[in-house]
């Protein structure tokens, strides 16, 4: 009898596991490189003038992603007025107002405890000439993709099937000042962080490195996430093995790394605070802060493959039995 109820436990973990395999899949489906580019060409353009720090094209960038989740009906984050989180920074001796924007999923079985899904959505603004720092791929991909993931995860969460775990997307303003949004919410969380499971953070996703040795797009650099939680690490490899079998690359995740990436986009100020992080990136390239990183240089066909392995990763971290284990 023992043994026969052993077998109908395993035979209930396996379907309940191919069930959740088969509800990511359906969901990941409606991230497509069609959407993507779609809400690239607007959010690059030249009507945002380079989402500058403060500036009047960051402000309606805001509002741009606030009336996204709005249509979209996932709600504001707690503690934000209207999706922003307000904040005063000191730029070049000079005060400047801006916010963060902020949205959440609530988990059904964990409601307390967060995944945290973060882009920057600032950029350059223009130059003495006025030409428009669009930032296409630095960082209108990634934010595009946090778009496209909150969107699928939302399709879920109206099916039944959302997650069990908490889901905070975080779009951070002044990254281009020295990580300055990132790091007013650490020090001002709008949920704690005690509490924060990990960050996946999305910068930069949407080209080619031209220095990689080799010509194949489907790859995706990776930093950090083995540093703070080898579990996270070794789930990160299962999911890209199941689902999207990209080729992990992690030259720039190396101790001796000169360009120092792992110290240089948002995810860094929660591993500061012992947060397990993964920092996704494609690399610098020609058009890396000019004026010619423009949306019609992205690959969105690799878009959508870097943003479903995004997708499926904070599926299963969401939906897993037990939280990841800190080393």
């Amino acid at each position: 009898m023992r043994k026969i109820f052993l077998i109908f436990i395993l035979c209930q973990f396996w379907c309940n596991s191919q069930k959740l395999a088969s509800d990511s899949n359906h969901y990941s489906d409606t991230i497509t490189g069609k959407e993507l580019m779609e809400l690239l060409y607007v959010y690059s353009s030249d009507y945002f003038k380079g989402r500058g720090t403060g500036e009047l094209g960051q402000k309606r960038a805001c509002d741009f992603l606030r009336d996204y989740y709005k249509s979209n009906n996932i709600y504001p984050a707690k503690g934000t007025i209207d999706y922003y989180q307000p904040m005063e920074l000191l730029i070049n001796k000079k005060k400047v107002k801006t916010e963060n924007v902020a949205a959440v999923i609530k988990g059904s079985h964990f409601p307390n405890e967060y995944i945290i899904l973060s882009a920057h959505l600032d950029h350059l603004g223009t130059n003495d000439n006025g030409d428009v720092y669009n930032g296409a791929d630095d960082d209108g991909s990634g934010t595009v993709a946090l778009l496209e993931i909150a969107e699928a995860f939302k399709l879920a969460f109206d099916d039944g099937k959302g997650p069990k775990r908490s889901l905070v997307f975080l779009h951070f303003t002044g990254e281009e000042k020295g990580l300055l949004g990132s790091k007013f919410y650490t020090e001002n969380p709008l949920y704690p962080l005690s509490y924060t499971i990990a960050d996946l953070n999305i910068d930069m996703i949407g080209r080619i490195n031209p220095k990689r040795n080799s010509t194949n797009p489907n790859y995706i650099y990776l930093i950090g996430s083995d540093k703070i939680s080898m579990e996270l690490h070794n789930i990160s490899e299962e999911i890209n093995k199941k689902y999207t079998q990209l080729e992990l690359d992690y030259t720039y995740n190396k101790e001796d790394d000169p360009n120092r990436f792992y110290y240089r986009s948002d995810h860094y100020n929660f591993a500061k605070n012992n947060i397990p992080v993964i920092f996704y990136f494609s690399g610098t390239h020609q058009d890396y802060h000019k004026i010619t990183d423009t949306a019609d240089k992205i690959l969105y066909s690799t878009l959508e493959k870097r943003t479903k392995l995004i997708f499926h990763t904070a599926w299963e971290l969401a939906n897993r039995a037990d939280k990841i284990k800190i080393d």
